[in-house]
Order: structure tokens, then C-alpha cells, then sequence
């Protein structure tokens, strides 16, 4: 079984990787020694900056911008933050997981999500943005570290991280080519 599931997340790996390499110069992906997982990235997003920080602060529709199964229990937004009661439904992971966490935009653009509590031990993501090719395309530095309070080891975790965060970068890319074109 064990088998079976990494194949499925490698061959899922090898085509998504494929098909994104142009837009994605650079995804590292390696599991803490302390616990946990962390990924790295560098985007180039072929619209401007305003587009994808408009996907990344509709907090309603987070769950549109992943291939996971996840929804938005709650959300309260207040004094430039918004708080976030997420629930995700992982196959790697039994049940659904709780993520509670609290947002808040960046000054020079971009997205600071951190832990707030839940299901999870750790849990801060970064989307810093900047202006590329004379403020037409966007480059978008990605962090994020996760540790789930789970038996799943952090190598299984890292390996569908990996394919996930490649789909989340092209569905956020997709959705922000769509604004884009129409103008909202």
C-alpha cells in the first residue's frame, strides 16, 4: 500500500513539474530536522502584482486556489487581519484537520499567514510579491512551513507537498490570468 501511494505521488510529481517549469524557477521542498516540512519557491506570474494579491487576500475563496478538499468554517477580519477557521480533507491524513490562523497583508506587497491553532504543531506561510518586467508580471517568493499533529511521517508529507503546492501555483496563476483578461 505504502508502495503504492509514493508511486502515485511521484508519478503525479513528475507531470505536474513538468508542465509548470516555465512560470516556477525554483520549488524546494525538504523535511526540518526539529519536525515539519519546508518549502521554498520563486513564481514568475505573468500579471501584475494587484492580481495575485487580490486571490491571495479573498480569504472567502481560499479553498478555490487548492486541489485539496478544504472549507472555510469561519472567517473574521478586523484591524487590517483576518482569522481564518479552516478544514481540510487530506487523503494522506484521516479525518479532517483543523487550521486556525490569522492574516495580514504586507506593506511592500504580499501575505503573512501564521498559526493561530487547530490541528496543527506549526503553520506560517509567505508570499512576498514584487513588480517584474516593468510592473507587467509579478515575482512571488514563497515560504512555508508546516507541521501537522500527525502519525504521517514528514517524508510522506513533503512528497504530497511537493505535487500540491505545484498545483496551487498554477491554479492561482490560472485564476489570475482569468482576472486579468476580464479586468476585475
Amino acid at each position: 500500500m505504502l508502495r503504492w501511494l509514493l508511486s502515485v505521488l511521484l508519478l503525479g510529481t513528475l507531470s505536474a513539474t513538468q508542465a509548470w517549469t516555465k512560470d516556477l524557477s525554483a520549488l524546494h521542498v525538504e523535511v526540518v530536522p526539529t519536525g515539519g516540512v519546508r518549502a521554498t519557491a520563486t513564481i514568475l506570474f505573468p500579471v501584475e502584482p494587484a492580481f495575485i494579491q487580490r486571490l491571495l487576500t479573498d480569504y472567502r475563496h481560499w479553498p478555490e486556489l487548492f486541489e485539496v478538499r478544504m472549507r472555510v468554517a469561519e472567517l473574521r477580519e478586523q484591524d487590517g487581519k483576518a482569522f481564518t477557521d479552516l478544514r481540510i480533507d487530506h487523503s494522506l491524513l484521516p479525518g479532517e484537520r483543523r487550521l486556525l490562523c490569522e492574516s495580514r497583508t504586507l506593506a511592500g506587497g504580499g501575505l503573512l499567514t501564521e498559526l493561530r491553532g487547530g490541528d496543527f504543531k506549526q503553520y506560517r506561510r509567505l508570499w512576498t510579491l514584487t513588480p517584474a518586467e516593468h510592473g507587467r508580471q509579478t515575482k512571488a517568493e514563497f515560504e512555508l512551513l508546516v507541521e501537522i499533529d500527525t502519525i504521517v511521517p514528514d517524508w510522506m508529507v513533503a512528497i504530497a507537498m511537493r505535487q500540491e503546492l505545484e498545483a496551487h501555483f498554477r491554479i492561482v496563476r490560472e485564476k489570475a490570468l482569468a482576472a486579468a483578461i476580464s479586468g476585475k
